[in-house]
Formats: C-alpha cells, sequence, structure tokens
C-alpha cells in the first residue's frame, strides 16, 4: 500500500469503483480509480482519498437517496466482486497501472446526459465512461 492510501481510504475507493464500474472492464474500473487519484493529488479536492469519494453530490451512490446507497455500505469485503476491484485499486493507487483518462479528474456514464461537461472534449472513452480532463 502506498503511503497516500489508508486502508479506510482504500474500503472507500473499492466500493466507490464498484459503485461506478462494477459492470465495467477492468480497464474501464481502473479508469475510475485514476480520476478519484487524479483529484487526490491536485488542489481543491480534499486531503484524503475516501473524502474525496464521499463528498457531497460528487458520486450518486454516496447519496442517501440513491438506490444503489444501500448496496455499497452492505458490500461485504470478502464478496469475490470487492476482492476483484480491491486489487485493481491497489495497482491504480500504487501506479502499477497507467493513467488511461489522460489526467482526468471528472467522468460520467455515456449514456446519462450531463449539463457540466457541455462544450468540453473528452480526454479518453473507456468501457462506458467518458474522461475529462480540462474541467477545474
Amino acid at each position: 500500500m502506498t503511503s497516500a492510501a489508508s486502508n479506510d481510504d482504500l474500503d472507500i475507493l473499492t466500493r466507490t469503483v464498484w459503485g461506478a464500474a462494477r459492470r465495467e472492464s477492468d480497464e474501464g474500473k481502473a479508469a475510475v480509480a485514476h480520476v478519484i487519484m487524479n483529484r487526490f493529488y491536485a488542489v481543491g479536492y480534499g486531503n484524503s482519498i475516501a473524502r474525496i469519494c464521499l463528498k457531497d453530490k460528487q458520486f450518486s451512490y454516496w447519496n442517501s437517496d440513491d438506490v444503489n446507497y444501500q448496496k455499497i455500505k452492505k458490500l461485504k469485503n470478502t464478496d469475490k466482486d470487492y476482492r476483484h476491484i480491491y486489487g485493481i485499486v491497489e495497482d491504480a493507487v500504487n501506479k502499477r497501472r497507467p493513467d488511461k483518462t489522460y489526467k482526468s479528474k471528472h467522468s460520467h456514464v455515456e449514456s446519462v446526459p450531463h449539463y457540466w461537461p457541455t462544450h468540453k472534449k473528452p480526454a479518453a472513452k473507456i468501457s462506458n465512461h467518458v474522461f475529462y480532463n480540462d474541467i477545474d
């Protein structure tokens, strides 16, 4: 584990990637983890990986009114999908997986329209997510 990530950080990051990309390819899962790590290394997003993941209105499945909130909370760290994603997250955090998002700090699922990327050019499309590195 890197000094940037505590056990709590890795757990919350794994759950966040599970919420965002559990049906995506491993490359897609890693890309979502990289977005969060890119925020961690940038100024103004938070001073811990967990805080970045849990920040209000950033990752909807952490909102108590989201349909996936109870699922993400009840996910066991012994679950096969959790363990698999945990390994991907560790690799992203420890820079053993390349960042194919081109240092993006924002993403969204392609099929869900969003107002914030209007007039922005995506840096990458990986699995079902679109990634942006030009949004502050």
